[in-house]
């Protein structure tokens, strides 16, 4: 049987964290006299009782949660913590539940897509939420990947895996101390993104939200026009941290602690870096040959964009929808990609794109020598059947979630472009679409609700790899 008293008490101490972080919001507000103190005052308020009441429910001395406890733990926790994210929106936004949880999962998703108009125009408070709920949602996500996804076994992920998989007491202190040193690494890049935006002519505000999500992979902007509403100089130091914040996290860790240069030798690195570079290159020369605009200006907009789209960051900077149908089709593939495993970005991830392609190498030459043996490595380490098969599965089944999805919108009278896109940028969190009501602002307030409420399971069901979702709608999962 699931045992739910660990996982009461996980999400209590979940709540707490995030009522922590409703009272930042509110000294801003309360500071400045603008809007915003008494609703986040309510908020954290509630969240607090709330995080009381699970807390107290669940303790016990010592637990120790299954592999079953941790599918429904790491559902639960997305779901629950979205719903008290969620009430800042509903209180001073004035939005309606379901923008209000659409907004919240967007969010805590690092998706970026948003139901909110005239950002340029709104409480100070609000701005710094949504910020801060992509923020804690990168940091959340990595830990996921690596102390969660590869002991679950989702995607091939536990190609992943920490040295020891045993998860006795023993262990505690040693993923604490990873949790601790990425955790580290995410403050340090955040602190330096956000002193570089300050000084590429950003306000201490704006270099703040945008440090958040940027390093997050999250795209939220304080502006309608995004990173358009900023300096050239502000630009290119947006595309270097949305590619850091494409590479693994535990490398950081990991080439910190050795002194040695991790990051260059792994796979994946190398895969992210040089498919960043190619297709930015070739759609830079695109286009200046097609006069779209100045090689300066096609250099500095073809990587933005590319490495926004890549890390699923999702900023905007022009409507690449318009360029040319090359580019667009060009687009819609990046979206599926992603970059590193163990990075805040969402998508396929770069791992699983190389193995497939060994993969099919390794067949090419077993067909031309039957008799051969071709043992299957990635980064030094052997790829069995059983990481192959996961991988298989996970792909499969992101494919049909994006086809299910965008048949579900299509049923809603959704354009085909929007469905398509809207599923497609929900499951891989990238926020931004294509089409006349889910375009490249990544504003979805034109969508009926119910719309909306798909999006959102996918923006859900992408953030978790899926798989750690689908495992629950199966009847035998539930059985003893």
């Amino acid at each position: 049987m699931i045992n739910f008293k660990p996982i009461s008490f996980v999400i209590g101490l979940t709540l707490s964290k995030l009522a922590l972080f409703m009272w930042l919001p509110l000294v801003i507000a309360f500071s400045s006299g603008t809007a915003g103190t008494a609703e986040f005052l309510a908020s954290a308020v509630l969240t607090h009782v709330a995080a009381l009441v699970f807390t107290r429910a669940g303790y016990q001395q010592a637990f120790r949660l299954s592999v079953r406890d941790m599918f429904v733990l790491t559902t639960l926790v997305w779901l629950i913590a979205c719903a008290f994210a969620a009430l800042p929106f509903l209180f001073l936004s004035k939005l309606s539940f379901t923008d209000a949880y659409f907004e919240a999962m967007s969010g805590i998703t690092t998706t970026g897509s948003t139901v909110l108009r005239g950002l340029d125009h709104l409480p100070p408070a609000i701005l710094l939420w949504r910020s801060l709920l992509q923020w804690l949602g990168g940091i959340g996500f990595i830990i996921l990947a690596v102390a969660v996804l590869p002991y679950l076994n989702v995607g091939g992920m536990k190609l992943f895996q920490m040295e020891s998989s045993d998860r006795t007491e023993k262990d505690s202190p040693r993923i604490s101390a990873v949790a601790r040193n990425i955790l580290g690494a995410y403050i340090g890049l955040t602190i330096l993104c956000c002193v570089s935006y300050w000084l590429s002519n950003m306000s201490l505000f704006d270099a703040i939200n945008h440090a958040m999500t940027t390093l997050s992979s999250g795209g939220f902007s304080t502006h309608d026009a995004s990173m358009g509403a900023f300096s050239v100089k502000a630009q290119w130091v947006a595309c270097l941290f949305m590619f850091l914040s494409g590479l693994p996290f535990m490398l950081y860790v990991q080439s910190i602690r050795r002194r040695e240069g991790l990051l260059f030798r792994d796979a994946q690195v190398r895969g992210f870096f040089w498919l960043v570079v190619i297709i930015s290159l070739l759609m830079t020369g695109w286009l200046w040959y097609r006069n779209v605009f100045g090689l300066e200006d096609a250099l500095r907009i073809a990587f933005f964009n590319v490495v926004s789209i890549l890390t699923t960051t999702g900023f905007g900077l022009t409507d690449f929808s318009t360029w040319s149908s090359m580019t667009t089709i060009l687009f819609v593939f990046l979206m599926l990609l992603g970059a590193c495993s163990g990075s805040t970005s969402g998508g396929l991830k770069i791992f699983r794109i190389q193995i497939a392609a060994a993969l099919f190498q390794k067949q090419t030459r077993q067909l031309m020598h039957p008799a051969g043996v071709f043992p299957q490595k990635y980064n030094g380490r052997p790829v069995n059947d059983a990481i192959v098969r996961s991988i298989v599965a996970f792909v499969l089944s992101y494919l049909a979630v994006i086809i299910c999805s965008a048949t579900l919108l299509g049923l809603m009278e959704i354009p085909p472009l929007d469905a398509i896109s809207g599923a497609m940028t929900a499951v891989s969190n990238v926020g931004l679409g294509m089409g006349q009501l889910i375009n490249t602002s990544g504003n979805y307030a034109a969508i009926p609700d119910p719309a909306k409420w798909v999006l959102a399971a996918d923006m859900l069901l992408g953030r978790l790899e899926i798989l750690t979702i689908i495992v629950l709608l199966f009847p035998s999962f539930w059985k003893d």
